[in-house]
This record gives structure tokens, C-alpha cells and sequence, in this order.
């Protein structure tokens, strides 16, 4: 773990929770435990970010209790700010394994290189179409993109789904979430037959400046540590690591 005497750290994370909504949510004495049907581990997993009073073994067994019932697995998401402290060492020892270290990364926004691809689209409300080319890019199903509509609905602070186009064609999209002076970059994405031609930074400083625009001052994005491509494209772009996180997913009875 790192030093957490940043401020702004902890609330990165109480962004990104805003950002990526679930379906619902529950607050279990100082933890959030997040449902979404299963579509992606930060939606369905547990936020332990505020104090716990209750007895944490305890506690741990409801959690899972909740989880099974609504057919999700237990997954608890462990950053800096875990409540209480040795949380992560308390579910290695139940056997909880790690899977999906990330790094959460900022930049400020004073200076922003000019894109040179002026071929983007950028609607401030969801709509059908980027929905649809989002899913075809990132092969999710139906099931799924309801689920996924509903939390993009669910997003309470000013948006902007951006998409690329090569000779009319929908190549890459993202979006960006503006709140408390930052905006978070989600969901950037390249249609493979395009990839390594610089179109996803040519997307990323779009929306930087749609941001900056919008009154943020700084940005911050989350990405997988074995994504190697992409670290390698964030850090060209000024991004740079404040701290990482994991989840830690309960093993499945054999």
C-alpha cells in the first residue's frame, strides 16, 4: 500500500465509483457493495472505503451471503483506503485470490498537445448509436448492453461519449466523466483492425480538451498493469501512477 495523506487520492476514488455506476448499491456499515448482473468486477464487488465497526469476520460472511443470493461472486475491490487497514491480509487468509492489478494514473490538463485527427464525433447524452459501436467494438452481448445502458443512464455528472471515424466508419470510442475538477477517461477502445496508428490518442486529446472545456483541471484513468500497450500510451500522453489497486475474488468451491 502507499501513503494515503493526499487527499485528492481517495477522492479519485470516490469518482470512479461515480463514474463506472452499478445497476444498485448498498451501504453495509461504512462499505458499498455494488450490483450490476455480473457485468464487470468494479460493478459487482464490494467498496470497503469507510470506517467498519462491526466485526469483520462477520461481516466478510454476510457479504458473501448477499453475493450468492443474487448469483454474483463475492469480490472485494482493495485499494489505499480500505477500512479496516489489514482487510486484504484477512481475505488472503480465507483463501480470496488476486486477480487484476491496476494502476490509477493522472495528468493535469494546463497544457494539452492539439489533435491532429479531426474526424471524432462527441454527444453529451448516450445515445443508441455510440451504444451500438461500443458493443461491436468490445464484443459485448445483449444481455449485457442493457445492463451497461442502465449504468451509463445512472451517471449523475456531465458526460461526453466520443467516437473516431476512418472514411465514415466507426473505428475507436470512449467516454469521459467531468466531476470535481477531473475528468476520468472510461472504456477506450480500437477496433483491432486499426490499432497502432496513434487513433486512440488522438481520441484521448479530444477528450481531454471536451473536459478542459467543461472545467476540469486534471484527468484520471485506471488500467490494467499487464495492459502494456496501453501504459505505453498513457505515459506519451503525461499520465503517471498515484496508486494501484486489485480485487480479491473468492475461490470457487471444487
Amino acid at each position: 500500500m502507499i501513503p494515503t495523506s493526499n487527499p485528492d487520492y481517495k477522492t479519485i476514488e470516490e469518482l470512479s465509483l461515480n463514474h463506472w455506476q452499478p445497476l444498485s448499491s448498498l451501504l453495509f456499515d461504512g462499505w458499498v457493495l455494488r450490483f450490476a448482473q455480473g457485468y464487470t468486477k468494479r460493478a459487482n464487488s464490494i467498496q470497503p472505503l469507510h470506517y467498519s465497526t462491526q466485526d469483520v469476520y462477520e461481516k466478510i460472511e454476510q457479504c458473501e451471503r448477499m453475493y450468492t443470493s443474487n448469483q454474483l461472486s463475492t469480490i472485494f475491490k482493495i485499494t489505499p483506503f480500505i477500512q479496516p487497514d489489514h482487510l486484504d491480509q484477512l481475505l488472503h487468509e480465507k483463501g480470496y485470490d488476486v486477480v487484476d492489478l491496476s494502476r490509477v494514473q493522472t495528468r493535469s490538463l494546463e497544457t494539452i498537445k492539439e489533435p491532429e485527427h479531426s474526424g471524432v464525433k462527441m454527444d453529451e447524452q448516450l445515445t443508441g448509436e455510440w451504444l451500438d459501436h461500443f458493443c461491436r467494438l468490445n464484443q459485448v452481448n445483449d444481455l449485457h448492453r442493457g445492463t451497461m445502458e442502465q449504468m451509463l443512464t445512472n451517471i449523475r455528472t456531465r458526460t461526453g461519449y466520443i467516437s473516431l471515424f476512418i472514411d465514415g466508419q466507426v473505428v475507436a470510442c470512449g467516454f469521459g466523466v467531468v466531476e470535481r475538477g477531473y475528468i476520468g477517461l472510461y472504456d477506450i477502445i480500437t477496433d483491432a483492425n486499426f490499432r497502432n496508428r496513434g487513433l486512440a490518442e488522438q481520441m484521448i486529446l479530444h477528450l481531454l480538451h471536451w473536459g478542459k472545456e467543461n472545467g476540469a483541471t486534471s484527468s484520471y484513468l485506471q488500467v490494467v498493469a499487464n495492459n502494456a500497450p496501453a501504459l505505453k500510451l498513457y505515459a506519451k500522453l503525461g499520465f503517471s501512477e498515484i496508486y494501484s489497486y486489485w480485487y480479491r475474488v473468492k475461490k470457487a468451491k471444487i
